[in-house]
């Protein structure tokens, strides 16, 4: 199990490091842009905090980690590392889905 929450880890990280190479990069395209003149130095201010903004919304937008356990101990350690809302969330998703597969039942 430590292997798995270490690849998790690593794959988060990876994440991070993508996100902070695409804003150093934009961030220089920027000042180099600015040195030759073709923005002012406010211009690529406000350029870069929009690009900064995108960048955000765009990994909060897309970047979902789905954990998936392989085996009923994996799913014993997610459940214990859940907040009271996540169980609350899906004690009511089960009881959901209890009640369709109930009314299939019936409906059969």
């Amino acid at each position: 199990m430590e292997g798995f929450g270490e690849n998790i880890k690593k794959l988060l990280l990876a994440g991070i490091g993508a996100v902070a190479t695409t804003a150093e990069k934009s961030k220089e395209l920027l000042e180099d842009m600015v040195e030759k003149g073709e923005l002012t130095v406010e211009q690529g201010k406000v350029l870069n905090e929009e690009l900064k903004h995108n960048i955000k919304k765009t990994v909060k937008e897309n970047v979902n980690v789905s954990v998936k356990p392989s085996s009923p101990e994996e799913l014993d350690e997610l459940l214990e590392k859940m907040t009271p809302e996540q169980i609350a969330t899906l004690k009511e998703r089960l009881h959901s889905m209890e009640k369709v597969q109930s009314d299939n039942g019936q409906a059969e």
